[in-house]
């Protein structure tokens, strides 16, 4: 697991990936952060994790001073451990800094954010479909929160199917579907 804080804008935002399965949480945002915000935002992680029987052991950040001891103490405690990364290796980190490139791309320069609230109400969204619906390579095309397709010998055969498309966040994002 990554853990990032990211400027976006005026906005500090704070999210972490799982390598395995790709799933991204967003813990907050705020315009000022303090070691005790990000220290909070680590007792909410551990509290979501053991909520979701997650079985992440290590968790990589980089060297910022809002990352104190007492952010890895809480980690410590929940049997996580914590993995500096290294001085200009930003390869280290690569996964979650695809997704912060991702949510750029996708989201944020298609869209004018007025204030926190709409910041975090179009991330939870962006985070949503990140989660449910939008592909990746390294999981066979499924979405994180999707099962891997089932592996199959029989070639499957073209059908023409009715596509229907869902915009999410006024168009910003398209979901599409075969219609039942």
């Amino acid at each position: 697991m990554t853990c990032r804080d990211e400027v976006f804008g005026t906005r500090n935002v704070f999210a972490v990936i799982e390598h395995s399965t790709r799933r991204i949480r967003i813990l907050g945002a705020t315009a000022h952060p303090t070691a005790q915000w990000v220290v909070q935002l680590g007792r909410n992680l551990v509290m979501d994790l053991e909520d979701a029987g997650s079985t992440v052991r290590f968790l990589i950040r980089d060297r910022d001073s809002k990352f104190t001891a007492a952010f890895d103490a809480v980690l410590a405690d929940a049997g996580l451990g914590i993995v500096k990364s290294g001085i200009r290796m930003p390869r280290m980190n690569s996964i979650m800094e695809r997704w912060v490139q991702t949510c750029r791309r996708e989201l944020l320069d298609r869209t004018l954010i007025w204030n926190q609230s709409h910041l975090l109400h179009a991330l939870r969204e962006f985070e949503s479909f990140y989660n449910e619906h939008r592909p990746h390579r390294t999981l066979k095309q499924a979405a994180p929160l999707r099962p891997l397709p089932e592996p199959s010998s029989v070639p499957r055969q073209i059908r023409h199917q009715e596509v229907r498309r869902r915009d999410r966040l006024g168009g910003t994002l398209h979901e599409y579907q075969h219609a039942a």
